[in-house]
Order: structure tokens, then sequence, then C-alpha cells
């Protein structure tokens, strides 16, 4: 992700969920040496991001999003994918990651399912607009 790729990731993020993030917010994570941030895109355009940031021995799966029109194609998967391979190349093997999820939101729960990670807690009343709780999950690199 580059600092040119911010609106079109924006507007992914904000067509994709109820609470989003700001354009500053990803450009915080832009300049944070410890955060792995791609974008899938098609002929000039983006169609899904991924950010990841690492604190000492976790990472957490900060954000993941896939334009509307693009979902269901493997992008998030594609995306997802080339996030855990790159952070491989980086940490070591008793690296752990982790990540917060709607529990309503069951695609998402599949796919993460299918990279290995597993439920690990709950947070009661962690989202908002609509107020949910998260599910927690979580596996070793």
């Amino acid at each position: 992700m580059r600092e040119s790729d911010l609106q079109q990731v924006h507007e992914i993020e904000r067509q994709s969920f109820s609470a989003p993030w700001s354009i500053e917010a990803f450009r915080y994570e832009l300049e944070n040496k410890a955060t792995i941030l791609l974008v899938a895109s098609i002929e000039d355009g983006i169609v899904g991001y991924v950010c990841l940031r690492t604190i000492v021995d976790v990472t957490h799966l900060l954000n993941i999003a896939v334009h509307p029109s693009f979902r269901r194609k493997g992008i998030g998967t594609m995306l997802l994918g080339s996030a855990i391979e790159e952070l491989k190349g980086s940490v070591n093997r008793d690296h752990f990651l982790t990540l917060e999820v709607r529990e309503s939101n069951i695609p998402a729960i599949r796919l993460y399912k299918k990279f290995g990670f597993e439920v690990i807690g709950r947070r009661k009343g962690y989202y908002h607009s609509p107020k949910e709780d998260a599910i927690l999950m979580g596996r070793g690199l």
C-alpha cells in the first residue's frame, strides 16, 4: 500500500464497515515499520487490502476488506495468504497471530478458519453500530 492508494482504500473501508477507519488511521499504519499493508488491484483500481501490525511476538490482523463488487472471488484469501507469507519472512516460528471478528460475520470466520485460525475467546460488546460481541481468533505461525 502506498499513500496514493489511500483514497481508494478508504472508499472500500467506508463501504465495508459501520465504523470505518479514517484516512489518517491508514496513514499512521503506513508510517509504522511494524505494519504490513497490502492491496489487491485489478488494472488501475484497488479492490481490497489487508493490514497487520506486529508487537513483539504477536501480530494482529487489524483490518481486511474487499470491495463489495469483488467479494467471493478469492481476493480476501489471496490478501490474507500473501500477508501471512510476508510475515513469515520477518518473524520467528514461535510467533502468534490474532484477530477479532464480528460474531455474525460468518464468511470472514470461514476464511480465518481456512487459514488455521481457531476461536480463543470472546469480547463482549466489542463492536458498536450495531453493538455485537467479537470472536477472538488466533493461530501460530
